[in-house]
């Protein structure tokens, strides 16, 4: 005898005050399954939850309830896949909504208590002479600065000279700035492109403080040995998609 097929789950948009994510629910559960599914989710007790259901690429919303919800099947309203179930509380002021992640109180431990307990990565690090720990720390610092600068000097990285960023041949650009960047971590210099195109990471600045002019999603910070200077010409739309290649 033929059996119906069990109905598939369907991934959804769960929205509340206090919570968004992404769930799967099956359209054989009826309200109150769902309502108590989502409860851990939202914080929100099943007795005040009101859930309204918004299809793709529609804007109005529509309420999922019934008289009868232990026997009401939410695949009676058509769920399509990722469609928002947004979940509001009847009682606003109650308890049970959890409040806003940057409203809770954090503990933040001083770094003064840090530095003394044992089983910490900075202890771990202390111990076995790691990072900026290592007695030699200062002289590989020196060491890897200079290794940079020759890095430029010798791959003839100077501003105006136009390069690539490897592996890609078709990120093309012109150096815009050569030299130290605090705003960023690590050391020695940094090389700044004016990329041909929108394949960027910046506008040319670094946590509001501007290195070089360019368009939005135009300009990158490399380390030298990311840079390519030649006579790199700026691509045409008639390029040959064959030259297009990354390699």
């Amino acid at each position: 005898m033929a059996t119906l097929a069990a109905a598939r789950d369907i991934p959804v948009l769960i929205k509340s005050p206090a919570a968004c994510s992404e769930r799967r629910v099956n359209p054989s559960w009826t309200i109150s399954q769902l309502k108590a599914k989502l409860e851990p989710i939202t914080g929100i007790a099943p007795s005040l939850q009101t859930i309204a259901l918004r299809q793709p690429h529609h804007k109005e919303m529509t309420a999922i309830s019934a008289a009868d919800e232990d026997r009401t099947k939410i695949g009676s309203w058509s769920l399509l896949a990722y469609a928002e179930l947004h979940v509001a509380s009847t009682d606003p002021s109650s308890a049970t909504v959890i409040p806003p992640l940057s409203s809770v109180p954090k503990y933040e431990m001083p770094v003064e208590t840090y530095s003394t307990l044992p089983d910490t990565v900075l202890a771990y690090k202390k111990t076995h002479q790691i990072g900026r720990f290592d007695p030699h720390a200062p002289e590989l610092k020196e060491r890897k600065v200079a290794d940079l600068w020759k890095e430029i000097a010798e791959g003839k990285i100077t501003l105006g000279a136009r390069c690539i960023l490897p592996p890609s041949t078709t990120r093309r650009g012109t150096v815009a700035y050569v030299g130290l960047i605090p705003e960023i971590p690590g050391v020695g210099p940094w090389v700044g492109v004016r990329l041909d195109e929108p394949a960027g990471k910046n506008d040319g600045s670094v946590r509001g403080k501007r290195y070089f002019e360019c368009g939005p999603q135009h300009g990158v910070f490399v380390r030298p040995d990311r840079v390519d200077i030649g006579n790199w010409r700026e691509l045409g739309l008639d390029e040959d998609d064959d030259d297009l290649d990354e390699i």
